[in-house]
């Protein structure tokens, strides 16, 4: 009976492991796609190659337990071409690794909430103490709509963040992630540096 419980054990979590690699497959396959068919991409067929990434870490995939914040004023987020833009802070997100309590806060864009397909969006802009060394030293992106939030929570997975244009090439009005989400841990999930161009890691 014991033999029959472990069986079934292993096979359930050598079956969750694999659910897990595939997905973020899946997530970095349609990253590429979608950087192919973006005509603003810096990113062309011939420099795909030169996409870098971690491998997955289910460390890096958390349940953050989430506050909503009623902010109706809205700050200045700004870019690294100097542009300036308007967000609100939405919520808190508040979870764990390697049992380190970790903060972070996701936001909406102001101009993207006029838009129809936009109006859900919400930007979660951050930084490690992985950037400069292993990932792009401004920062990294995660991506998520509204109903992502579920019962107080969001799913967190770090093995999806993404670097911003500006860690290809010049002239982008990336986002610069305000200093309260500065982590003080190494993020070494998802996008590492681009191996395309040294100079714009520096």
């Amino acid at each position: 009976m014991r033999i029959f419980f472990f069986a079934i054990l292993f096979f359930t979590l050598h079956s969750n492991a694999q659910t897990f690699t595939q997905d973020i497959a899946n997530f970095r396959n349609h990253y590429i796609a979608d950087h192919l068919k973006e005509e603003r991409s810096p990113i062309k067929y011939k420099q795909v190659k030169d996409l870098n990434f971690f491998t997955p870490n289910k460390k890096f995939k958390v349940t953050a337990k989430v506050k909503l914040l009623e902010d109706h004023k809205g700050f200045t987020m700004l870019t690294h071409s100097g542009k300036k833009k308007h967000y609100y802070k939405y919520a808190q997100l508040s979870f764990t690794i390697d049992k380190q309590a970790q903060v972070l806060y996701i936001y909406q864009s102001k101009s993207l909430m006029q838009k129809k397909e936009y109006r859900d969006h919400l930007f979660l802009p951050f930084t490690d103490a992985s950037n400069y060394i292993h990932s792009f030293g401004g920062g990294r992106y995660i991506d998520f709509v509204l109903d992502d939030i579920q019962n107080d929570t969001l799913v967190l997975d770090f093995n999806k963040c993404y670097n911003p244009y500006c860690a290809y090439a010049g002239g982008f009005n990336c986002p610069i992630p305000p200093k309260e989400n500065r982590l003080d841990i190494a993020i070494q999930a998802g996008e590492k540096l681009y191996k395309g161009t040294e100079s714009t890691h520096k």
